[in-house]
């Protein structure tokens, strides 16, 4: 609300605005769990919404159903001239914004996107030729150079704008959670902007080390704002704002961080068949001879590798998981276990609280070596040298599997050898390289 591109654009160009939220039954029928952490996430975030928006005497409308049906009637019904929406770069969305657009045309109502979860859009960062790049550091390179203080400026959103109750008021209204066929759940970060805001205030003090804490996941090292970016509750602007008040290496590790991020989304714009396949194609033909039992294992935290059982005991029970630990349990997956990426990828779909479909895909694919960035598939993580490095008092592992540690409790043996299956690894990858 306080800091929105297309909310921004609308309040400044139009004399009443209204704020619509579609829960998008296209997106939910997809979801297995009906106590999806995201769901409670979204839900809280648009309570909040609602609340700022009734102190201005308006409110928030809720529909549910399919967007591309349910926006151009809302739009006739209300009688509006323009929608005002921001850009998404998932395949779906891409697939919606356009049908509604036209739609919306067949209506002569206009359509207009924005650019606002990104500081540079897909398109902006290019190569000198013109095509995209496949590696993240000279993009990161390119990107830092073009970066100026007017690309993270604020969008202020003027609220008197906002339409009054009594002209929407047969509307349908947010409702219970259950209405959309979901039930509230316990979340581990707190939703709405102003809990988003709170977190980014708490994290800056430790920013100035968050190049040395962030891989150790016994300490609050991270900003735990993911998911908040994930849905808008705090604006990438901010977030590179904040990052922008301190000159130190933290500050410059983050602000990389945030720069993968926008890296994700410029691979998933320009290269749109990594959603369903390998961004590199050869790789999409190797069948992977692991064991579908010991994928069970992996899922339920159960290998025998304690820094990958806590790793996926953390996701399971939180929806939360480590960055380190995200790529521990990825090559542990594809190089350790030999099964296919898209199973993990699938599976942290499911779970992760902050799920999003660019960072979730690129950095499976980057763990798995078949992705577009420099990572060869002979450079395998060690569970037990990685557990060592990051969590040398085995802090985080006494938390996550305390029965590793307790000889009155059962922990199960490894489930593979390492050091065999990263041998077969390499030679399964080396035999599809150049194919």
């Amino acid at each position: 609300m306080y800091d929105n591109h297309a909310l921004s654009v609308a309040c400044e160009n139009s004399e009443e605005v209204v704020v619509v939220f579609v829960f998008d039954k296209n997106i939910l029928s997809r979801l297995k769990d009906s106590q999806d952490r995201r769901l409670t996430f979204i839900y809280e975030s648009l309570k909040e919404m609602n609340q700022l928006l009734k102190q201005v005497n308006s409110r928030l409308i809720v529909l549910f159903g399919d967007p591309a049906q349910e926006i151009p009637s809302l739009a006739s019904r209300l009688d509006v001239e323009t929608v005002y929406v921001n850009e998404d770069y998932e395949g779906y969305a891409l697939r919606r914004d356009k049908e509604v657009a036209e739609r919306l045309s067949q209506k002569n109502i206009s359509f207009f996107k924005f650019k606002d979860q990104v500081i540079f859009s897909p398109q902006e960062i290019l190569k000198s030729d013109g095509k995209p790049y496949q590696v993240f550091t000279p993009y990161k390179k390119t990107w830092l150079l073009k970066l100026k203080p007017k690309h993270y400026e604020e969008f202020p959103v003027n609220l008197k704008k906002m339409i009054v109750i009594k002209a929407i008021s047969s509307e349908p209204e947010l409702k219970a959670l259950k209405a959309y066929g979901f039930e509230r759940s316990e979340i581990l970060i707190p939703p709405g902007q102003t809990a988003g805001q709170k977190l980014l205030k708490s994290f800056l003090p430790k920013l100035k080390k968050y190049d040395k804490d962030r891989d150790i996941p016994s300490k609050h090292g991270t900003s735990k704002i993911s998911v908040h970016l994930r849905f808008g509750t705090i604006s990438i602007r901010e977030a590179v704002r904040a990052c922008r008040t301190q000159r130190n290496k933290g500050a410059e590790t983050w602000l990389s961080e945030l720069i993968w991020r926008e890296f994700y989304f410029m691979i998933l714009a320009q290269f749109p068949h990594v959603e369903t396949k390998a961004f590199k194609l050869q790789y999409d033909k190797i069948l992977w001879p692991g064991k579908v039992e010991h994928f069970k294992a992996w899922c339920e935290g159960k290998t025998g590798f304690p820094i990958v059982d806590a790793g996926m005991r953390q996701l399971n029970q939180t929806g939360f998981m480590h960055n380190r630990l995200r790529m521990i349990v990825a090559s542990f997956l594809v190089k350790d276990l030999l099964l296919d990426w898209q199973w993990g990828e699938a599976y942290f779909a499911e779970k992760l609280l902050d799920f999003d479909l660019a960072a979730n895909n690129g950095g499976w694919q980057w763990c798995a070596s078949t992705g577009c960035d420099a990572q060869p598939y002979f450079r395998i993580f060690n569970p037990d040298s990685q557990a060592a490095k990051f969590d040398p008092e085995n802090e985080f592992l006494k938390q996550w599997v305390p029965e590793a540690f307790e000889k009155s409790k059962k922990y199960p043996s490894p489930i593979v050898d390492h050091k065999v299956q990263r041998n077969k690894a390499i030679e399964l990858f080396k035999k599809y390289q150049s194919q």
